[in-house]
């Protein structure tokens, strides 16, 4: 590929360890994913990729690019798996530099191209081949290693310790009890209805949202619990940096824990890659067929408790609001309508994006990308310019994203291109309008 910014990017994870590679080591590692993990799928896709290059107009990275078509999905998979087949692993440490900072932080793996490939290819499956070679060979940005490297030693992204955990959930039920009555955060109740699934940015940088899911965990009346114990994370990115036997850890111990409470069923947080990880990646590595216990993702949760009248709305939210479609809820699960559902009965001023649902842009943030760190954020920016012409036009001040990487990503991406709008959970809309019962006020 072309001499670029971004390819002269200092990232440690990627310049030094390098250096440490033998091209027998490579070529090992390379033939060992190709021919032992990934034999049959892989060689029908690219036996059936006719290199038409349909698939480039629904890629946002180049969209952005002025239609640059070596940032085209398949110019990603051509200039990186399509030359190391070719070559038979026979690649020197340069190449698979280039390779790491191709597959990680120039394509979010969000499937939108997929859908406009005449044959059905899942391009983002191949990308994820190539981190995964990266991975095995050690090659990849220092800060997503360092998110992995924390799950590995702590089970959850943000070294978060289990006291750590625990002081932060009854900091929040005290935050929380001070809004609705008893709006207790139940710790290691066996047998609930509902056991509550976060993401390690949650305890540690937006606490508020805990407080504020037991505030309508409350009014709403649901039997619900969360661990005491590791396995609360679900934010699995070691899924993202090809780091799989982690991974695997990760998801076996979030639905053993699950299972240990007896839980009836799980409500994952606003997080797409999570319910991702947790419901399809993490279990089919896991060799299993389905999860041992229903999940529903919070866009599912919000609807039910709206559509059934358990959290009524005393006055709409005001402001104009547009929406985000997490990739792996509204692409993956197809929960578009629901999450319009929900917005529409929480605020009065709604302005869809278009596109919309499941063709709607990523916020390439999320496939590990934003966890690559600073080193890459001008790179993130530029590469979804599209994303920010997209909200503007809508001319809304609030843009509700129900997930973690989406609400971060779209924070930069407001800011880069100065919008002048802002972001809100889900959540932190629905305590705002609520209507808690007289008896439930403090």
């Amino acid at each position: 590929m072309k001499d670029t910014p971004e390819s002269r990017v200092i990232d440690p994870g990627l310049d030094e360890t390098i250096k440490k590679l033998t091209p027998e080591h490579i070529e090992r590692v390379v033939q060992h994913v190709l021919t032992k993990e990934n034999a049959a799928r892989l060689k029908v896709y690219i036996d059936t990729c006719v290199h038409c290059g349909l698939c480039a107009e629904a890629c946002h990275t180049y969209l952005s690019r002025d239609c640059d078509p070596d940032y085209s999905p398949v110019g990603k998979v051509k200039n990186t798996l399509w030359e190391l087949i070719k070559r038979k692993g026979k690649v020197d440490g340069e190449f698979v530099k280039m390779m790491s900072r191709v597959a990680f932080t120039e394509c979010a793996v969000c499937r939108r191209c997929s859908m406009y490939c005449p044959f059905g290819i899942d391009i983002a499956y191949l990308l994820m081949i190539v981190r995964r070679i990266c991975s095995l060979l050690g090659v990849v940005p220092q800060y997503l290693q360092d998110t992995t490297n924390s799950h590995a030693v702590t089970s959850n992204q943000m070294w978060v310790h289990q006291d750590e955990w625990i002081d932060t959930l009854q900091w929040q039920e005290e935050e929380a009890m001070s809004e609705v009555k008893d709006a207790r955060i139940p710790l290691e109740k066996e047998g609930a209805e509902v056991m509550y699934s976060v993401i390690a940015p949650e305890p540690k940088i937006l606490a508020q949202l805990l407080g504020n899911m037991a505030q309508i965990m409350k009014v709403a009346g649901i039997d619900w619990t969360m661990p005491a114990t590791d396995g609360w994370d679900n934010s699995n990115m070691a899924m993202y940096s090809g780091d799989f036997e982690v991974m695997g850890r990760v998801e076996r111990l979030h639905w053993e824990t699950a299972a240990r409470l007896k839980a009836k069923k799980i409500v994952m947080g606003e997080c797409g890659h999570a319910f991702r990880g947790a419901v399809y990646d993490g279990p089919r590595w896991l060799g299993w067929k389905f999860p041992p216990i229903p999940m529903v993702h919070a866009i599912e949760f919000y609807y039910d408790i709206l559509k059934s009248g358990r959290i009524k709305v005393k006055e709409k939210f005001k402001e104009p609001v547009t929406v985000q479609d997490p990739c792996n809820t509204v692409r993956g699960r197809g929960l578009g309508p629901k999450l319009r559902y929900v917005v529409n009965e929480l605020c009065e001023n709604f302005i869809d994006v278009n596109p919309r649902f499941e063709h709607n842009y990523c916020c390439m943030a999320g496939g590990g990308t934003i966890n690559c760190g600073p080193p890459w954020k001008r790179s993130r920016m530029v590469s979804n310019r599209v994303k920010a012409e997209q909200f503007k036009a809508t001319g809304a001040h609030i843009v509700i994203t129900p997930c973690h990487n989406c609400h971060s990503g779209i924070e930069d991406v407001i800011g880069f291109y100065k919008l002048g709008m802002h972001v809100k959970f889900i959540s932190e809309i629905m305590v705002e309008v609520m209507d808690v019962p007289d008896e439930l006020k403090p």
